[in-house]
């Protein structure tokens, strides 16, 4: 939603002399509340009321006869709430465990695309190695600045609506890394302990380097230092016909863990990947990407961001496992890919917004030149099985990048303003049009996912925001209706924004539908009892194909956030609204005849006027 974010530090909390405040972290998370279970017959009631828009008539009442029976007393539902009840009681959230394993550590598709987001900066005036390797200096220094503040726990805490949130996501984006396995993957994190990460890893044709980045006192290394050890690194690095290695983190989950097994067997191979599962991060120096116009210019980096571009270009260039990866091409087009497991969007945006500003600044110091040692290139020994395996993961990536279909968008006709000026929210706004232009590319809505923080809670992660509503359909169906006139027309639109923004507000309060469904089915699973029919109803599975995938991604910055499709014949849909302008990144899938991305981007365009026309031709209604 878009409850915006405002940092304030923490209350009675002061920095000591040191700037080390240790343990402030934990009394800051020990003081927040923990994730309600909410009413069950609340849940049900809303249930009916979200699929209302979505499903037949004769769908909706086969589904009423199954939550009733559902909701009888002491019946099935009233069992399972019980248990979800105790497991609250029980745990520090009772979703968080749930939710890092059903939706990404079990997920087996490829992280690429299905899962992990990317980021495209503004492009950098750099032309040249010299701007380039300048820039990726820059660039980790704010990352080792922003580092010291989540080591001292200085971190300011983040406020929503006057709400304190929790912070646990900014201490599990750095030193951690996803690892693959036969049914489930795991994440390691070395941010913690005596042992703690004091390297980074950097890519360049394909070639893997481990960096150290604190020097003997424990100082950070310069940008002038570290320019000279990326230098050291490029030069070293030259030749061209390198086996792409970190391709194999591009395969479905299943495969990869095999071959990680099987690359693992060679003790030279096991310590290179430990070195870069340790490490900080990693920065990716890409090759230059092909020449394209100004007007695809951004949608092709949204690719390079997302993909690499396929085997031949720059996916060998990234180990996609790894939570944080900055890309820096020589070409001046720059952005990041994470993998989303430890965190959402709003902390990884809140790092880049930290570092952008960081690189604005001038170099206080020129650095004493004390040679530093060159950084170790990481070995692999490629047997003819592991070369095998690379080839295959090399023709299933280069099928995903033939089929991402991504277009962004920037909507110059204006931003947020122009929604606060009519007393709208912004998110409201942007949510309802983009309702409106499915509406009339398809002639029927669909189910929505918009993500909402709960991060006002212990733990807590997101819950979805149905955007799909009652209001919202009455809206788009009278938009284009010869039969209502443009006051009936305004009084609905603003009438669908105010039931978005009340959704809104109940599921950052943890009063959502979606993760308690999810619960009560996992919580039948794991008391083994068989499956209510509630779940295996035809409306559930309609109710949860989200061909419209969204998230408002806001950011100091004016970058775009863009995803992959959540279904096969769905949208991903990712936006950052700045004051008089508003970032958009698309997605579809070209396997699909009924999407395209820039068919989606043309609707919404035309949607955003016609609404504000609408506004603007009527009086502020009596609603």
């Amino acid at each position: 939603g878009d409850r915006s974010l405002s940092w304030q530090p923490y209350g009675l909390l002061k920095p000591t002399a040191l700037g080390k405040i240790p343990g402030r972290f934990q009394l800051h998370q020990e003081a927040l509340p923990h994730l309600p279970v909410p009413p069950l017959q609340q849940t049900l009631d809303r249930y009916l009321l979200a699929l209302q828009p979505i499903i037949s008539e004769e769908e909706l009442n086969h589904t009423q006869e199954l939550v009733a029976e559902f909701r009888k007393p002491g019946g099935v539902g009233e069992r399972l709430q019980k248990g979800l009840e105790r497991r609250a009681k029980k745990t520090e959230n009772w979703l968080s465990d749930w939710w890092l394993k059903t939706a990404y550590l079990e997920y087996r598709l490829p992280v690429v695309v299905h899962s992990s987001p990317g980021v495209v900066l503004p492009k950098q005036d750099f032309l040249d190695r010299q701007g380039q390797l300048r820039f990726a200096a820059k660039l980790i220094e704010g990352i080792l600045d922003f580092k010291t503040m989540i080591d001292n726990e200085t971190l300011p805490v983040e406020y929503m609506g006057g709400k304190p949130l929790c912070m646990n996501q900014y201490y599990q984006i750095l030193s951690s890394c996803r690892i693959p396995g036969p049914k489930r993957d795991s994440i390691v994190n070395y941010a913690k302990g005596k042992k703690q990460s004091r390297h980074i890893t950097v890519v360049h044709n394909f070639q893997f380097f481990e960096l150290d980045v604190y020097n003997s006192d424990g100082s950070p290394l310069t940008t002038d230092q570290l320019f000279t050890q990326l230098e050291k690194i490029w030069n070293t690095s030259l030749q061209t016909n390198k086996e792409p290695i970190g391709i194999l983190t591009t395969n479905h989950r299943n495969s990869w863990a095999k071959a990680y097994n099987n690359l693992l067997k060679d003790k030279t191979n096991k310590e290179s990947v430990r070195t870069i599962e340790k490490s900080i991060c990693t920065v990716c120096l890409d090759a230059p990407m092909p020449r394209v116009s100004e007007d695809i210019y951004k949608s092709r980096v949204a690719a390079q961001m997302l993909h690499g571009g396929g085997s031949r270009w720059n996916s060998g260039n990234r180990w996609f496992d790894k939570t944080l990866q900055f890309i820096i091409a020589e070409d001046g087009s720059c952005g990041l890919v994470y993998e989303h497991a430890p965190s959402e969007g709003p902390p990884i945006v809140a790092l880049l917004d930290h570092i952008v500003e960081y690189t604005k600044k001038p170099e206080l110091v020129r650095s004493p030149m004390i040679p530093l040692p060159m950084p170790k290139k990481l070995r692999f020994n490629i047997t003819p099985e592991i070369k095998n395996d690379i080839e295959k993961a090399k023709q299933n990536l280069n099928i995903m990048v033939e089929d991402l279909d991504v277009k962004v968008m920037v909507f110059h006709q204006f931003g947020k303003a122009f929604p606060k000026s009519e007393k709208i929210s912004p998110d409201a706004f942007i949510q309802l049009a983009l309702q409106l232009a499915y509406y009339r590319m398809y002639g029927h809505a669909c189910a929505t996912y918009e993500s909402a923080s709960l991060r006002m809670f212990r733990l807590g992660r997101t819950d979805t925001i149905r955007s799909t509503s009652v209001d919202s359909l009455k809206f788009v169906q009278s938009m284009d209706s010869p039969d209502k006139s443009d006051q009936e027309k305004a009084d609905l639109l603003r009438r669908a924004t105010q039931a978005h923004r009340e959704y809104t507000d109940m599921a950052i309060r943890g009063n959502a539908i979606d993760r308690h469904l999810l619960g009560l089915k996992l919580q039948a699973i794991e008391d083994l009892v068989s499956m209510p029919e509630l779940f295996m109803d035809t409306a559930y599975a309609v109710a949860t194909h989200f061909n419209l995938s969204t998230s408002q991604v806001p950011a100091k910055t004016d970058c775009v956030m863009c995803f992959g499709p959540v279904v096969p014949d769905g949208y991903g849909i990712c936006y950052n609204p700045m004051d008089e302008h508003i970032n958009f990144a698309i997605s579809a899938f070209n396997s699909c005849a009924d999407t395209n991305a820039a068919r989606m981007a043309h609707y919404l365009e035309k949607a955003l006027l016609d609404m504000r026309i609408l506004l603007q031709s009527t009086p502020k209604s009596k609603l």
